[in-house]
């Protein structure tokens, strides 16, 4: 593309003399003027009717370069994440002229067409001036190519420096001026202008040359990217810096004579030295943006619900973590917002480009062993259906369950702990007799109902050893179903991808009592050595054979999973959640920032210091209860309402609280109610209560009589 008023892109501008009657020498009675004056009219006269010409056999403008840019992927405000090269290899990034720096657009119209604003596409001054000085001098002194004409020339296939193709290049820039605002032509120049080797588009330039956006760049940056578009590979900074350099100097120079810049500014631009090598674009969150690519080959955007900041900050911690770790190990990290269920970060492996860690690979998608990570879940279910409170005695002792005899990670037993207590040490023993109360058929049920996809090992049962880990599960779902303890009991629906419709899946994991228990007992897990206690609530697990350490935690704002391991499945010694995981989890809160808010108690929920507090089913799981109660010949069930039921009180009307009568049959009493974790009166020797709702919604009421059986509904209130 040619400068207005500028010379050979490598040459220096010399001044033609301009004393009275005479250019360049030439008097008005010499031949030569003679010459120029009849060349200049012909072309004159030429011109208008070649543009009529033009008009009558040229369609509009093809502006299918536009449509040829690079995909790139942005962050929830707008942050470049990735970038992909277009499909002819170059790197297009559009830009909005409001994303770029207003002294760039200075400096560009200060040095190629200072009239930009005033012509309708041909600056006539500027093109009779170039028209004369071709004449008497056989070629061009100084252009006349006005940033418009640029536009047009970089819309279409080049064309060789003729007559006909300037006169195209006229036309094309009078079509563009009625079609297009200023802003929108120079917004073309901004997406097309090359800037050496595969570069076009001053966005791509600006990452390419100084590794960061458009919108801040300082007086020399932009003197540089106005002067490289003239000549794109003699001038490119990283292959020919002296002659960037060159370049560069003398838009700054021009800026400086037309008063558009000070003495200083020009002073410190110069004194900048120029890039000498090209710098890599971002790759943030690869993994998932190259899965989103063939999921959506036809966006050129992918507008994500990450946070750039947070996302490169994690990246950096995993692969920093793994490092020290060893060879071929790598994590996986999902940060979710509570509020919304928007995915924050989303990092599936240490290291993109790494081979031995398999790094493209996303391994928070991967089927993995859960470990112990499952284990508040059973708890949550068993509070939920009045089994057990967090004060409840539970035996830590040898125990069979027809072949499986579980025992705890350290080989040790504790005697008899509180559910509390057993939860945030991890014992497996008192796990598995809350599983075999609960019945690992319903609890899996419940967590698929929930959205967490659990795998079963080919050719298995639903046996307890689910709750140890024996099933697949993959890390993003378990987090997620880890944020239902921060949202009264539900899940939410995972939103990365801003432009896909939201879902409004949000399902019920728990109930509101039973997840702040859980919230309430994990906020009390012992910390690993880089964590304050009592700051986050938090699990961690870890696999049989050392194959898979996890930790998973959340406060009121947040919900934090991480993975290590090796993505073969390897087994490697000393590879333990607590030891491992726990401290990266720690740390991605430190990064997260925030003040770690504990999830707010909800009303109704029974408080208890110690198990002699509690009501007396309660007080103890006993043992067998579940079998007692399915072999009894009259066993516990609750007979009103039915599971699933939807009851109308009046609620959603506004109508005045109603009583609702609940009903048991079969049992040995006393029998203890609760609705949705919270006793609503006292052990009674009647198969009935009562129980007034407060609201409209979904109730989980339970029912334990004297020798700990239970049934538990879920009903809708209306």
């Amino acid at each position: 593309m040619e400068p207005t008023s500028s010379p050979h892109p490598e040459e220096a501008p010399q001044e033609p003399s301009r004393r009275a009657g005479a250019v360049h020498g030439c008097s008005t009675r010499d031949p030569r003027y003679l010459k120029a004056a009849a060349a200049v009219l012909v072309l004159g006269l030429t011109i208008p009717w070649s543009v009529n010409e033009l008009q009558r056999r040229m369609g509009p403008p093809d502006l299918s370069a536009l449509q040829t840019a690079s995909t790139f992927a942005l962050d929830r405000n707008g942050v470049l994440l990735r970038a992909f090269a277009a499909p002819d290899g170059r790197w297009r990034l559009p830009a909005k002229a409001e994303e770029v720096d207003p002294k760039f657009f200075t400096l560009l119209k200060a040095y190629e067409d200072k009239r930009y604003e005033n012509h309708s596409g041909v600056d006539v001054r500027a093109l009779a001036r170039a028209l004369w000085q071709y004449a008497t001098h056989g070629r061009a002194l100084s252009g006349a190519s006005t940033l418009t004409m640029q536009a047009a020339r970089l819309l279409e296939p080049r064309a060789p420096h003729t007559l006909a193709a300037k006169l195209k290049q006229i036309y094309r820039a009078k079509q563009l001026e009625a079609r297009f605002s200023k802003k929108q032509i120079f917004e073309i120049y901004l997406a097309l202008a090359p800037y050496g080797g595969n570069v076009e588009g001053l966005r791509a330039a600006s990452l390419a040359y100084f590794g960061k956006e458009p919108r801040r760049l300082s007086t020399g940056e932009a003197a540089l990217l106005v002067a490289l578009p003239q000549a794109p590979e003699a001038r490119r900074p990283d292959h020919a810096p002296a002659r960037a350099q060159a370049a560069r100097d003398r838009v700054i120079d021009r800026a400086l004579a037309a008063h558009v810049i000070t003495a200083e500014d020009a002073r410190r631009a110069k004194a900048e030295p120029p890039p000498l090598k090209r710098k890599d674009f971002p790759n943030l969150a690869a993994q998932v943006t190259d899965q989103l690519v063939k999921a959506h080959p036809d966006r050129r955007v992918l507008r994500l619900a990450y946070d750039a900041r947070l996302q490169k900050s994690l990246e950096e911690l995993a692969r920093r973590k793994c490092e020290r770790l060893g060879p071929k190990l790598t994590t996986a990290i999902i940060v979710i917002d509570n509020h919304n269920g928007h995915v924050l970060a989303h990092v599936g492996g240490a290291d993109y480009f790494s081979k031995d860690r398999a790094g493209a690979l996303d391994m928070a998608r991967a089927l993995r062993s859960p470990g112990s990570t499952l284990k508040p879940f059973i708890y949550a279910t068993a509070f939920a259906e009045g089994l057990a409170h967090p004060e409840t005695l539970l035996d830590d002792s040898p125990a069979r369950y027809g072949l499986w005899r579980p025992v705890n990670f350290d080989d040790t037993f504790h005697g008899t702990v509180t559910a509390r207590k057993a939860l945030q040490f991890s014992l497996n023993l008192p796990a598995a007799q809350l599983l075999n109360a609960v019945g690992p058929a319903r609890l899996l049920a419940r967590l698929r109902s929930a959205g967490l996809h659990l795998k079963l090992p080919k050719d298995s049962d639903v046996g307890l050893a689910i709750g140890l880990g024996g099933v697949g599960a993959r890390l993003i779902d378990l987090t997620r179903a880890y944020a239902a303890f921060a949202r009264d009991g539900v899940a939410p629906d995972l939103i990365e991808n801003l432009d896909d419709p939201p879902k409004a899946e949000n399902r019920r994991l728990t109930e509101p009592a039973s997840a702040w228990q859980i919230a309430d007992i994990l906020r009390g897990a012992p910390p690993p050595d880089n964590g304050a206690a009592g700051r986050i609530a938090f699990k961690t697990g870890t696999s049989y054979g050392y194959r898979d350490a996890l930790a998973i935690g959340f406060d009121r704002a947040h919900t934090i999973g991480v993975w290590v391991g090796r993505a073969d499945n390897g087994p490697v010694p000393g590879l333990i959640g607590r030891q491992v995981a726990a401290p990266i989890l720690f740390d991605a809160f430190a990064r997260l920032g925030g003040a770690n808010e504990p999830v707010p108690r909800p009303e109704n929920v029974l408080q208890a210091r110690n198990s002699a507090d509690l009501p007396p089913p309660l007080r103890h799981l006993r043992h067998g209860a579940k079998t007692m109660a399915a072999t009894h010949a009259n066993p516990l069930k609750i007979f009103f309402p039915p599971e699933g039921a939807r009851i109308d009180l009046g609620l959603s009307q506004g109508r005045d609280k109603s009583d609702l009568t609940l009903k048991a049959q079969g049992g040995a009493p006393p029998f203890t109610w609760t609705v949705n974790g919270a006793p609503i009166q006292q052990a009674a020797a009647r198969h009935e209560a009562r129980w007034t709702p407060d609201g409209a919604g979904f109730a989980r009421v339970s029912v334990i009589d004297a020798n700990g059986a239970s049934d538990s509904v879920l009903v809708r209130l209306e």
